[in-house]
């Protein structure tokens, strides 16, 4: 049990940073009314964290994978987890945080980022394969 708690403290951690940041009051940030004003600082950030939570989340299972076919299920599983992460910080802002509104733009950039944290780690793990064959 403590050796799963330490592969995956950081994700855990980064969990706790992504409700408290996603709970903070909207009138600190940009509103966002249109999908052109899609591609904003806000929408960096959600591309950012959930793209950082599905690497995490990925590194902590990666002790446990035995074979291709057990680490994709862990890999999709943990983009499926962090999309669905997404969702409930958005259901949140509009229903229960005062001073948020939930947004299906920060949804789609929510899902968007945890694509992208998948895809970065594919890419870093093709190259640390790529390193060791020409080694």
């Amino acid at each position: 049990m403590t050796g799963m708690i330490r592969r995956f403290w950081p994700a855990m951690t980064w969990a706790i940073l992504i409700l408290i940041l996603t709970g903070v009051p909207g009138s600190y940030f940009p509103e966002v009314r249109s999908f052109w004003q899609w591609v904003s600082p806000d929408k960096i950030v959600h591309l950012l964290i959930f793209g950082v939570q599905v690497f995490l989340i990925i590194l902590g299972f990666k002790p446990q994978y035995l074979n291709s076919k057990q680490r994709f299920k862990f890999v999709i599983g943990a983009t499926i987890v962090t999309i669905l992460y997404g969702l409930v910080t958005e259901l949140l802002q509009h229903y229960v945080f005062i001073g948020r509104d939930g947004n299906i733009f920060d949804f789609l950039a929510d899902a968007l980022g945890a694509f992208l944290g998948l895809l970065t780690y594919y890419l870093l793990k093709m190259k640390k394969i790529l390193n060791q064959n020409i080694n």
